[in-house]
């Protein structure tokens, strides 16, 4: 055991790291079959897959693929040219569970997010299913001078998920060795005008500029319906009643805890309330990573684009399909609100 400094952080070099560095290097580098770095290394066969699996989920290997040669055609070429944004479609199995897809496409994102970040950025994370599994799937890596901030208020009267919250940033910033910044409000404030009183102070304030001097955000588009219910409607932090209430009145979903109807608008009473920054503010963030993982978000999708809040795209390959489809027979374009 030894000790290695990186971007002067000390830590602890392990005869594993060591020996999953060498069967790493020898598998991806050199091209040596599994065989021949078990007889090199003096292990299994099993051993050495053991190796390459952990040097994956450290960081000590990233693995990338790069973009399809020709994109037109392509479902991710055809979002591209319809809404201008970057976008992935992570192909998935017809008999995979919500959860599976949901696992594949936040690794997806987890790979394109590291290649977003670099020092000194400041990254902001909506909490959520989605960015909650994303972070589970970032890998440990130091860059100099990130700030990590959380982007919309978790609080609710009954506490719901805020341990859970926490987890999601907290991931965010370890994997990046970067600040911390928390958000400690509500999701939804009972009053619009507390809300404003809340904004004036100087700790709240402090986030709030943290916030609007980001470069990268990552979000995902909360849902009524689907297999996993988006947390900010399963947990209560909205009231049956409520929610019935913006159904009648168009509301498929959300970004941040601010409402959006299916034609991207977001002018609604309750978004005077919520916590997370208005469509035009999360527009200057220039980096804007969204992801979705789920048919049941396909028209909550449709509203974020046609709000213009996403500029990078990570989603499967049904849901890709269903947005087309369902502009495609809709014949409306991409109407903005900034």
């Amino acid at each position: 055991m030894n000790w290695s400094c990186v971007h002067g952080t000390l830590y602890i070099v392990t005869i594993r790291d060591n020996d999953a560095h060498e069967a790493a290097s020898m598998y991806y580098l050199q091209g040596e079959t599994m065989e021949t770095i078990a007889r090199h290394l003096g292990v299994s066969r099993s051993s050495v897959s053991r190796l390459l699996a952990y040097a994956r989920e450290t960081g000590l290997v990233r693995i990338t693929v790069a973009a399809a040669p020709g994109e037109r055609g392509t479902l991710a070429g055809e979002l591209n040219r319809f809404f201008g944004i970057n976008s992935t479609v992570v192909r998935v199995r017809d008999f995979d569970t919500g959860v599976n897809r949901l696992g594949n496409v936040a690794k997806v994102a987890a790979e394109r997010l590291m290649d977003m970040v670099g020092a000194g950025d400041t990254l902001a994370i909506a909490w959520g299913n989605t960015t909650a599994e994303v972070a589970r799937h970032l890998p440990p890596v130091e860059i100099p001078n990130v700030t990590v901030v959380q982007l919309n208020g978790a609080g609710s009267s009954t506490g719901a998920g805020v341990r859970y919250i926490d987890t999601t940033i907290s991931q965010a910033a370890e994997s990046f060795g970067a600040n911390m910044v928390h958000f400690p409000v509500p999701a939804f404030f009972d009053y619009a005008e507390t809300k404003q009183q809340l904004w004036q102070e100087r700790s709240v304030r402090y986030v709030l500029d943290t916030i609007e001097d980001a470069n990268i955000a990552v979000f995902g588009v909360g849902a009524f319906d689907g297999d996993m219910p988006s947390h900010v409607y399963s947990a209560g932090y909205i009231d049956p009643e409520e929610i019935a209430a913006l159904r009648a009145d168009g509301v498929v979903g959300d970004v941040c805890t601010v409402l959006l109807r299916e034609d991207g608008s977001y002018d609604l009473p309750i978004n005077e309330r919520a916590s997370g920054p208005d469509p035009q503010t999360l527009r200057k963030i220039p980096r804007r990573l969204c992801v979705v993982a789920g048919e049941a978000k396909t028209i909550p999708l449709i509203a974020a684009l046609r709000a213009g809040l996403i500029t990078d795209l990570v989603v499967d390959d049904r849901t890709a399909r269903r947005v087309l489809e369902k502009i495609r027979l809709s014949g409306a374009g991409v109407r903005s609100f900034g």
